[in-house]
């Protein structure tokens, strides 16, 4: 089965070519059902190769694949080579099953939209460069899938590339998704610096010769290249301080927020810390400096979710709150615990951002929850998925949310790693989610309706390729997180196990089984209190939002404008650069350095040529002259001489 590897992300790079050549000339229902297609050959793939895998040895499970060499130069080589143990098995299920289902959705979603064919060619390249991001055996054709993933952000999130995203800042799509780009290179550079630190310091960049190593490097390299790497992971998983990019990141379309910026590429930051954890493992501070900005992430995002109006921003602030959870975890050493979480955000995030874009096709584009109400009865469908994932997200016992996040809780509380301050942290976001997700579905779904009959006169249920998606996403979300029930049925632990065995006096349990349970009802009691308060102020009383944003409003306005990060960035960096550009590198370097040479270059000799041409008379006997004088003039020199 191993040499059927390289099919996996064959399948959705086939999808791409065949749509991005020849969508012109198809028809909607064929360039949709070309990408689903694929996509599910790759999760079929997939399947079948985990199935191989279950039936080998805990300790052996391991299938790879050799393409080719890609380039060898003295003692290095590198190979363009592919691996499927139990993380990459895991992470490519979660890649091609969600996927799978957002690529049905979006033929729904997308339906009569201009560019069709470009977007599904667009969602297949993004496919084919996560999974060779997963599947990768190496750093460098890892890295060639983490470059692929924000090229194809780019694309996906600039799609609407001739609107404005928002109104109130005049933010187009092209620009957030320019911005996305950028961001995201400030970290790849990070990540760079530390693949060059590690050939220097292992003289590869094979996994298995650097992890088998890496127990014999000294502490200031190890944690260098932790740092280093780390840096990476916060520009593509959205974390402080490089999260900026991923709420205007929404300015694509929803299935492109639901695959790229909920269940996949956001967590690429985590699969690779995770992948690494040998190397973090010889570097404490850099997994105390992991576990700290997991930390500050999380209830750093979710303070500013707590006034967000916009469905999809609300949603995007969640997914920086989680990811900051998987690095908590990663951070106190629990990495299946993260890898654990990732797998189950992936169930209720994406349905969440579906069910926002199933709210918006019914709401005819609109996005305000301030502008919605009332919507359960003319969208049944929708609204008991979308329960379904809040009750996820928010932690509540039985779905697949409360699970996950309850583990990583845990470790944070018990780990050697960990300290009570990040279990304390990581509790107050768990309350503060909890409050904006159920004031997101409140005035969403409940209460009377406050939109405007004119501009949205037909509010209506979604069809069943949106609707289908969502359901099989709503029972996963309930179902997903009884693989990980403590002490009970932990199958994703111990599955995940031989691949952080190195790790695994890093994550002993010293608590008792009692004080994990009292833990777990505490949180269990913080979220529930977070939902009865929002039950409280935008069913019952919904005054009370408007005396406390009037009451707290210094508070409410820091708030609203995300702590005024952004317009921190643009006059520290952003308006500089621009200024350095247009002042010195335009008008200085470019117009009167390098433009000078060349004209001043052009001129010259253009002077010398008029000069010369006057020796070009056209008469035989001055050439003849002219010739004789040269001879002359070269033996006079050699007599001289």
């Amino acid at each position: 089965m191993q040499s059927y590897l390289f099919l996996i992300p064959l399948f959705p790079l086939l999808g791409f070519l065949i749509n991005g050549l020849f969508s012109r000339f198809l028809g909607e229902k064929t360039i949709g059902g070309i990408a689903s297609i694929a996509v599910f050959a790759s999760f079929a793939t997939a399947v079948n190769a985990f199935l191989q895998l279950l039936a080998m040895p805990e300790h052996e499970r391991l299938l790879t694949q050799t393409l080719y060499e890609w380039m060898s130069t003295g003692a290095f080589s590198i190979d363009v080579s592919l691996r499927f143990d139990a993380l990459s098995a895991l992470m490519a299920l979660v890649v091609t099953g969600v996927g799978f289902l957002i690529h049905v959705y979006s033929i729904g979603y997308m339906h009569g939209e201009r560019g069709f064919g470009r977007f599904f060619a667009f969602l297949n390249l993004f496919m084919f460069m996560m999974l060779l991001l997963v599947l990768g055996n190496n750093f460098l054709v890892m890295f060639l899938g983490w470059e692929g993933v924000g090229l194809c952000s780019y694309l996906l999130i600039g799609f609407y590339y001739d609107r404005v995203f928002d109104e109130e800042t005049g933010l187009t799509c092209s620009q957030a998704g320019k911005k996305a780009f950028i961001v995201n290179r400030v970290g790849d550079l990070g990540f760079l610096l530390g693949m060059f630190l590690i050939f220097a310091t292992f003289g590869s960049l094979d996994f298995d010769q650097v992890f088998s190593q890496a127990p014999n490097m000294n502490t200031a390299t190890a944690t260098a290249i932790c740092l280093l790497l780390f840096v990476g992971a916060t520009g593509k998983s959205a974390q402080l301080p490089l999260y900026v990019w991923l709420p205007d990141a929404m300015a694509g379309p929803t299935p492109v927020s639901a695959l790229i910026h909920a269940a996949t590429m956001v967590t690429a930051g985590v699969y690779m810390v995770a992948r690494s954890s040998a190397l973090y493992l010889q570097a404490p501070i850099a997994m105390s400096v992991v576990a700290i900005i997991g930390a500050a992430t999380a209830i750093f995002a979710a303070t500013i979710a707590l006034t967000s109006t916009d469905i999809k921003k609300v949603l995007a602030y969640s997914t920086v709150s989680q990811l900051g959870y998987m690095f908590l975890a990663c951070g106190v050493g629990a990495f299946a615990a993260g890898i654990f979480h990732l797998m189950t955000h992936a169930f209720f995030k994406a349905l969440l951002f579906l069910g926002a874009g199933s709210v918006m096709h019914g709401m005819s584009g609109e996005t305000r929850i301030d502008k919605m109400g009332g919507l359960k009865s003319h969208m049944p469908t929708t609204w008991r998925t979308f329960l379904v994932g809040g009750l996820a997200l928010s932690g509540i016992p039985i779905f697949a949310g409360f699970f996950s996040k309850d583990e990583i809780l845990w470790k944070a509380f018990d780990s050697p790693h960990g300290s009570k301050i990040l279990w304390a942290i990581g509790l107050i976001a768990a309350g503060l989610t909890a409050f904006y997700v159920f004031r997101m579905i409140f005035m969403t779904f409940y209460g009377h309706a406050r939109y405007n009959h004119e501009t949205v006169p037909h509010v209506h249920e979604s069809s069943a390729l949106m609707t289908v998606p969502l359901i099989i996403l709503a029972v996963l979300s309930t179902i997903g997180g009884l693989i990980g029930i403590p002490h009970v049925f932990n199958k994703i632990e111990e599955y995940l196990h031989p691949m952080f065995a190195h790790g695994s006096a890093a994550v002993e349990e010293h608590g008792s089984l009692g004080v994990e349970m009292g833990l777990m009802m505490l949180s269990v009691g913080v979220a529930g209190l977070g939902i009865y308060i929002a039950g409280q102020i935008y069913l019952k009383k919904p005054q009370i939002a408007d005396n406390l944003s009037t009451s707290l409003k210094p508070v409410y306005q820091l708030l609203r404008k995300k702590y005024y990060v952004d317009e921190i960035y643009e006059a520290l960096f952003v308006k500089p650069i621009h200024w350095l550009s247009e002042n010195v590198l335009w008008k200085i370097v470019d117009v009167k350095l390098i433009d000078g040479l060349v004209n001043g270059s052009a001129k010259f000799f253009g002077s010398l040529s008029s000069v010369l041409r006057f020796t070009n008379t056209g008469v035989v006997q001055t050439y003849a002259l002219s010739i004789i004088v040269g001879i002359l003039a070269i033996l006079g020199y050699l007599l001289a001489r």
